[in-house]
């Protein structure tokens, strides 16, 4: 059996409240996922009427995850991860990627929907030769999950780790100061070690996207998109590695899968490097 942890952080709820969409859910339900409820299905669908490609950009989303993985393991010689809004697992997940390269590498999951932590021991599969962890946090909190013990126990942070910020910076309003809470990750990992973010952008189409973000406010989940510009700022305190902050399905594409339209998929996505 894997060695693998969960950890629950104090003053998060654990109890999985129906009536209200979750993040989490939403994106599950786009993803195919059956781990979602009618508030959840409800906000998706909303947002769906404004993006009618949204399960596809989801799923362009996703498939950036695995491919960013693949990179950080087999190019970067990463085998450390710390995945923050990790969602609902389903295929793809970050453990099993870079497990597939490297059975040894070690992965810690932050997130902080409580169905995700009921799913944390299937979460958690790996190979006998790593280690995974589950920590339910939230990252509007940074210090609670660096000073959780379950990171510590799988991590090793004198060495080069990746910090995985998937599709979740988008939940932070700029008074929120995501800058911030990005450099406290960043300050506790060292030279060498990596961060990724993908960002939903209004810059492909405006009114769309001012819509979408209108429909999850109004469901009680912050949503604000960011410019080209605003998401390349997120990855201050490293080096963008080429091609730098683009278009999610352009970044790395699978060879003979480059796609016939660069914007189809409206998140910006990059990959950064702390000298």
């Amino acid at each position: 059996m894997p060695d693998s942890r969960s950890q629950t952080t104090a003053g998060l709820p654990t109890r999985i409240d129906t009536s209200v969409a979750h993040e989490a859910r939403v994106y599950d339900y786009w993803l195919g996922g059956r781990d979602n409820y009618p508030a959840d299905r409800a906000l998706a669908d909303a947002i769906a009427t404004h993006i009618p490609a949204i399960k596809t950009m989801a799923r362009a989303n996703r498939a950036f995850l695995g491919r960013a993985v693949d990179y950080l393991t087999r190019e970067a010689g990463i085998d450390q991860f710390l995945d923050i809004g990790t969602g609902i697992p389903t295929a793809g997940n970050t453990h099993e990627v870079a497990q597939r390269l490297n059975p040894a590498a070690r992965v810690v999951y932050v997130d902080n929907d409580p169905i995700v932590l009921a799913h944390a021991r299937a979460l958690m599969s790996s190979r006998a030769e790593g280690r995974t962890a589950f920590i339910h946090a939230d990252l509007h909190d940074p210090a609670g999950i660096l000073r959780d013990d379950s990171l510590g126990a799988t991590l090793d942070l004198t060495q080069p780790v990746a910090i995985m910020l998937v599709a979740i910076m988008m939940y932070f309003r700029d008074e929120d100061n995501p800058h911030g809470i990005i450099k406290n990750l960043l300050d506790v990992v060292p030279s060498g070690s990596y961060l990724v973010i993908t960002h939903p952008t209004a810059d492909f189409d405006e009114q769309a996207m001012s819509r979408v973000a209108g429909a999850a406010e109004q469901a009680g989940i912050t949503f604000h998109p960011r410019s080209h510009a605003e998401t390349e700022a997120l990855f201050a305190g490293t080096d963008l590695i080429a091609p730098g902050v683009v278009p999610v399905v352009t970044w790395h594409p699978t060879p003979g899968e480059e796609p016939a339209d660069p914007e189809s998929a409206w998140y910006w996505a990059g990959i950064g490097r702390k000298p």
